[in-house]
């Protein structure tokens, strides 16, 4: 069996943490280290980050930090992570920015790459109800798949992949578009683009549906609200190896349109696995904040829809005035760059 590097930043460990992360992972080979000075011995890397009340380890910190400054240290890694917390709250902050830092250092994570504990472990409840066990097994059960998911997972690789790009801009102004465009003029033929814009008030928000509706109209590969999401979207992201979101930084987090096109995967997420897709981003801010929104595509649609993070997924710029973007120092190599690791990602 392939060994796990298991990465325990920190001294902030309780009882409950240290014996989970032992059950779940018996029989697993792991080499066990507490920070990175340098590339990995093993390339499938389990991050183990416990936290306090107030959410803070500091070893966690130094590990970001490295992470941060070391970009490619983490090329060729697969990782996944889990986060204990004492309380209920700060976990899926601190899980998905170490998840943008490490992918921002060149480590690829599988779909659902989070075992996430709060303090009263009540996320796992409805896992735990579905599997006949207790709260504590099924922690100790989420560890072990994740784990055994890292050792096999091996990205898909397409001939000619099918790039799927959603955005809610206009080309007239948009720095993101301007962006885009160049990127796919670099990817020539080499992949088969689809573009799909959702804009003036098109794409009906998620209302909610209680599950059972939700789900019936999923297998039926629709959703109760239909309009461009279920006529092109669906059908689209069904088609495609990979999907990029075009997104200006709207209040620091992504446009009403996009949000709205996120939500409404979950239909289709009810029946389709997403496990085999990849997503990459474009993210141009006026002024700063482009990591904010780049997490948020890192939770809503690797953490919770299960797509999976190639290496270094997201493109993130700072412009403002129209066509400030494609004048920014250095933008043609970051350009050539991004469109290079996109066709590396998915073609063989």
């Amino acid at each position: 069996m392939s060994a796990l590097t298991l990465i325990c930043p920190g001294q902030t460990a309780s009882h409950r943490y240290a014996s989970s992360l032992r059950e779940g992972l018996r029989g697993i080979p792991c080499q066990v280290v507490t920070s990175l000075a340098g590339p990995p011995e093993n390339h499938r890397l389990l991050f183990a980050v416990p936290l306090d009340e107030s959410g803070v380890n500091h070893g966690y910190y130094d590990l970001l930090a490295f992470l941060r400054t070391h970009p490619g240290v983490l090329a060729g890694c697969v990782g996944g992570i889990v986060a204990d917390g004492a309380g209920d709250l700060y976990t899926k902050a601190a899980a998905r920015e170490l998840a943008l830092a490490a992918n921002s250092a060149g480590c690829t994570l599988p779909g659902r790459p989070l075992v996430e504990a709060v303090g009263s472990l009540s996320n796992f409840t409805v896992q735990a109800k579905n599997a006949g066990c207790t709260l504590e097994e099924t922690y100790c059960l989420s560890i072990r798949d994740l784990a055994e998911r890292l050792l096999r997972f091996a990205p898909p690789k397409s001939e000619n992949p099918k790039l799927l790009a959603l955005h809610a801009s206009s080309h007239r102004t948009s720095n993101t578009l301007a962006l885009w465009q160049s990127v796919r003029e670099r990817l020539g033929d080499a992949c088969a683009v689809t573009e799909i814009g959702l804009r003036n008030g098109t794409v009906t928000d998620c209302r909610g549906c209680p599950y059972p509706a939700c789900l019936h109209f999923g297998e039926r590969g629709e959703c109760f609200y239909g309009g461009v999401i279920v006529r092109e979207v669906y059908p689209a992201v069904r088609d495609a190896d990979a999907v990029i979101f075009l997104c200006p930084n709207y209040n620091d987090a992504l446009s009403a349109n996009l949000t709205a096109a996120v939500n409404r995967l979950t239909a289709l997420y009810r029946t389709t696995s997403f496990a085999d897709k990849a997503i990459f981003g474009i993210v141009v801010s006026g002024y700063s904040g482009g990591d904010l929104v780049a997490r948020q595509l890192v939770s809503a649609l690797c953490m919770n829809k299960g797509f999976y993070l190639p290496p270094n997924f997201c493109m993130l710029e700072t412009a403002n005035d129209a066509g400030a973007a494609m004048k920014l120092p250095g933008i043609e190599d970051r350009l050539d760059g991004f469109a290079a690791n996109i066709l590396k990602c998915l073609a063989p």
